[in-house]
């Protein structure tokens, strides 16, 4: 069985508003950094022991956090308990609501926290549009959809992207989804590829069908095709899952984000905070794995910087990456 079937227990620049798209805020490099937040009610969960079990040759190791549960499991001694011990030290401090997918072929290697919870998905449904792309016309595309990819995937420029995104369309695009066992991915029904409803389980579903051997949803050359645009992301959207990764690693990343618009009150996670996602494969040597982080409740204080919502969430983002880039590779 093979990691893109097997059940994995296991991103940019896209601003939207519940009714239609808006502009993309300034790059990460020119927005200020806001003060770290107060550590939450919860913290205290993360100085708790993870409760940790044998199963086979690995260890399962599960720890109870903000109304849910971390889980990661491993065949190497200790790092589930590691793995969990640290994303909840880095989440306790954090005010984001977040959802974690991990998993590492090397090391038999799985997390997961709020895996299954949907997040608009702004820019990290941008590969998915591809692949079902490639998947439709059996990896030929045309010189002007081979440009109109790379400034989608790369620059992540939105217009490249809905040419795309109409020339694929939805039932392709659900197909895709079908094939590639990404069951928890809605399309929106408006047709806002930003809107796309997705979660880090799926997405990181998509990473490993992307980094495995099996050519049944897309074949190596396509594969390698998507690889490819994601390792050349420019260099200012190249935050979020790749922080601290190991210096020689091969970093294929997609990252996104998005504000919803503050006249949704019916729902106080929308009324105007940032959602900020980032996905990352991570191959070459002994690297094979990858990490998603989606995260949401990024808010705007009143007297802040508007991009201090978006700021804080790639912290986020980042403050899990390097922990788990350090238990895996601790020396790298």
């Amino acid at each position: 069985m093979t990691w893109v079937t097997m059940s994995i227990a296991v991103s940019l620049a896209f601003a939207i508003s519940v009714s239609a798209p808006t502009r993309e805020p300034a790059s990460p490099g020119t927005a200020p950094r806001p003060a770290s937040a107060a550590p939450s009610a919860s913290a205290s969960a993360a100085h708790a022991p993870p409760a940790s079990h044998q199963k086979g040759q690995g260890e399962t190791t599960a720890l109870p956090f903000k109304g849910a549960l971390i889980e990661c499991s491993s065949r190497k001694p200790r790092l589930a308990h590691d793995l969990t011990r640290d994303i909840a030290r880095t989440l306790a401090s954090r005010d984001s609501r977040a959802s974690i997918a991990l998993y590492d072929r090397t090391t038999r290697t799985s997390c997961t926290y709020r895996a299954d919870k949907r997040f608009d998905s702004a820019s990290i449904v941008k590969p998915t549009i591809l692949a079902a792309l490639l998947h439709i016309r059996d990896g030929y595309l045309t010189e002007e959809e081979q440009y109109l990819a790379r400034k989608m995937i790369a620059n992540s420029d939105n217009r490249s992207t809905y040419v795309l995104w109409d020339t694929v369309g939805p039932g392709n695009i659900q197909h895709f989804l079908d094939e590639a066992g990404m069951t928890n991915t809605a399309i929106d029904e408006a047709g806002f590829m930003g809107l796309t409803q997705v979660t880090a389980r799926d997405q990181a579903t998509l990473l490993a069908l992307l980094t495995g051997e099996d050519d049944t949803v897309l074949d190596e050359e396509e594969r390698a095709y998507i690889l490819g645009l994601m390792r050349d992301v420019q260099n200012d959207q190249r935050w979020g899952a790749p922080a601290g990764a190991p210096a020689d690693a091969a970093v294929q990343v997609k990252n996104g984000w998005l504000q919803r618009s503050d006249a949704n009150l019916r729902n106080p996670w929308d009324r105007g905070d940032w959602k900020v996602h980032s996905m990352g494969a991570f191959t070459g040597r002994a690297y094979n794995y990858g990490l998603v982080v989606l995260t949401e409740n990024n808010r705007v204080p009143e007297d802040r910087h508007p991009d201090a919502g978006w700021v804080y969430g790639m912290d986020t983002i980042e403050s899990v990456a390097r922990a788990v880039h350090r238990n895996l590779h601790p020396d790298r």
